[in-house]
């Protein structure tokens, strides 16, 4: 989703996982990729004890959402940007709950309650955010591609940024590795652990 906040002086533009579109618009190449996600909600008859947010080796997780209640999905496909933003059942009915039962013997017989997908934005390069300024357009800060960990990482990403709009430089958090730079170089700053 795209919004616009315009002045006679400035013009603000979010891209989010459509980034690299954005950016081509300036002839800057972004590996910003827009992944569709799916995420299934399922309720379990047996109680489970509580837990974090649970990965397995395949790539499939699961966390809690109340009692009884779980959501679950699976590492995104490398996939074209232009696919449908449907859910894709296949991934729950393959290798999802196969991987998610083979945990949790409770979730061998669970119940799909709902489902919906969306968009992830994933970096190809190495998994990673982009943060901070351009090495050549004073007036254009990046903070994308942070493949599934954004959420978590979003304060601190937004302080950086916040910090070097204000001060030209990262006050209290130092982002410097996550730059521009690295992309312009190809230098991955990888990040194996992403869902």
């Amino acid at each position: 989703m795209t919004t616009e906040t315009e002045t006679k002086t400035e013009r603000k533009t979010e891209a989010t996982p459509r980034s690299a579109p954005l950016a081509a618009t300036l002839g800057i190449a972004l590996p910003v990729r827009a992944r569709r996600r799916s995420v299934f909600a399922f309720q379990c008859r047996e109680t489970v004890a509580p837990c974090p947010l649970v990965v397995d080796i395949t790539g499939a997780w699961f966390r809690p959402e109340g009692h009884n209640r779980f959501i679950a999905g699976s590492t995104p496909a490398a996939v074209p940007d232009a696919l449908p933003l449907e859910v894709n059942h296949a991934e729950w009915d393959g290798v999802g709950w196969q991987a998610l039962a083979a945990r949790v013997p409770a979730f061998e017989a669970v119940k799909v309650t709902s489902s919906w997908a969306g968009y992830y934005e994933y970096n190809t390069l190495d998994q990673n955010g982009i943060i901070g300024p351009h090495d050549r357009l004073a007036n254009l800060v990046f903070c994308t591609g942070f493949s599934g960990h954004g959420m978590m990482q979003a304060p601190a990403a937004g302080r950086a940024v916040a910090e070097w709009i204000a001060h030209g430089r990262y006050a209290s958090i130092d982002v410097s590795p996550l730059g521009f730079e690295r992309i312009r170089d190809g230098r991955p700053h990888v990040e194996k652990n992403v869902i």
